[in-house]
């Protein structure tokens, strides 16, 4: 017992420990979706409802953290029993995925509760970070986000390598590693030292926060970055299909799909580095900077070479989300600690909400605009984002 204690005293675990927490969580959300299309066949439901089922986590996510900033959970609570106990929750939305007789709304429902229970994972999980770091919080965040991105990549490694994995298995996997993570957390990174908790509700806490100039700009820069990046992410596998056609090679969509999202993953790690030395503002800025001008090029590429091609696509990957943590590090600087949960779950929920927006835009374009042109309408969110943050108050 006392060599217990002295390890939590010590809070040298306190980071990998949120991270691998995060990760083994987050694995409802990114390994779930990759399964989707095997369960909803196999359940005789038909590929015409993926869409729906795919949409209905973003959509539990987007409630889930709107309640959750309404209601200030993150602030008035222990974030670490949030965590845990959503979790268990969502991990359990998860495992009813197993149930024998499984209906169109019992699908919907259970991918909708997971998305719900993330938001008591995904902001929260940064919400304690935050709390065990007055300084280099966009370095550590840079780390954790960087291992979230890496999972996102995850499941397009296994669909390049592997097609025969049991849908039944990841579903299992996933629902232990939840479980696992959630009382991970619980027992190895009690409240940390900076966290001061709310003491009363307040319902209208989240939006009053706008009214801050420094939280404003952080949240308008991110909205902005949110509109290109799940957009990009989910129309990069149509990319390299388009570049293959038009010019008869054989990229193999999946593994570059998940190369590309991994570069991401690695520039959030940069990225968090370098914010120590510039400042996350910096950081954060340039990067929208460079992922709006491969906005403004992305139809020249696909005249280029296979290699040249996956370079600028590769880079685009890190751009695109170098600035994430970033901004999650400027919103929970612009406002006071007892709100910090506050602020990064109403940012995330409008901005997943903002995501939603920009991949329909796409959706509905595809048929009707030349593929190679279709990726200049992401450019609208880096150049809002970057007007946001250059506006003076």
């Amino acid at each position: 017992m006392i060599n217990y204690f002295y390890f939590l005293k010590q809070k040298k675990h306190i980071l990998p420990v949120i991270i691998l927490s995060q990760f083994a969580c987050t694995s409802l959300w990114f390994a779930g979706n990759s399964v989707i299309e095997s369960l909803t066949l196999k359940t005789g439901l038909g590929s015409e409802i993926m869409g729906y089922v795919l949409s209905s986590v973003q959509f539990g996510f987007i409630v889930g953290t709107f309640l959750f900033a309404m209601l200030m959970i993150a602030d008035r609570f222990s974030p670490s029993k949030v965590f845990v106990t959503c979790a268990i929750l969502g991990a359990l939305c998860n495992a009813s995925l197993l149930l024998e007789h499984l209906s169109k709304w019992d699908l919907l429902s259970a991918r909708f509760g997971t998305g719900f229970f993330l938001a008591g994972i995904y902001p929260v999980g940064m919400k304690i970070a935050s709390d065990y770091h007055e300084k280099g919080l966009g370095k550590a965040l840079g780390f954790l986000v960087g291992a979230l991105i890496l999972g996102t990549a995850f499941p397009y490694f296994i669909k390049s390598f592997n097609n025969t994995v049991s849908y039944t298995a990841v579903i299992k996997i996933t629902s232990i590693m939840a479980i696992s993570g959630g009382i991970l957390m619980f027992l190895l990174v009690p409240n940390g030292p900076y966290r001061k908790p709310s003491t009363k509700l307040q319902l209208a806490a989240g939006f009053s926060l706008f009214k801050q100039s420094g939280f404003k700009k952080a949240a308008f820069g991110y909205f902005g970055h949110m509109w290109e990046l799940y957009a990009f992410w989910a129309f990069t596998p149509f990319a390299i299909k388009t570049f293959n056609q038009l010019n008869n090679t054989e990229i193999n969509v999946p593994l570059w799909t998940g190369i590309i999202i991994a570069f991401g993953g690695l520039s959030c790690f940069l990225g968090g580095i370098l914010s120590i030395r510039v400042g996350s503002y910096k950081v954060a800025f340039y990067a929208l900077f460079i992922s709006g001008l491969l906005c403004l090029a992305s139809p020249l590429a696909f005249n280029t070479t296979p290699i040249l091609f996956l370079c600028i696509w590769c880079i685009w990957g890190m751009a695109v989300t170098a600035d994430s943590p970033q901004f999650s590090n400027l919103v929970a600087n612009a406002v006071s600690p007892e709100l910090k949960g506050t602020g990064l779950t109403i940012v995330n929920s409008i901005g997943f909400a903002v995501s939603i927006l920009s991949i329909e835009l796409l959706s509905f374009m595809s048929p009707k605009v030349p593929s190679t042109l279709l990726h200049l309408v992401l450019f609208i969110g880096p150049a809002l984002g970057i007007i946001a943050l250059k506006r003076r108050s």
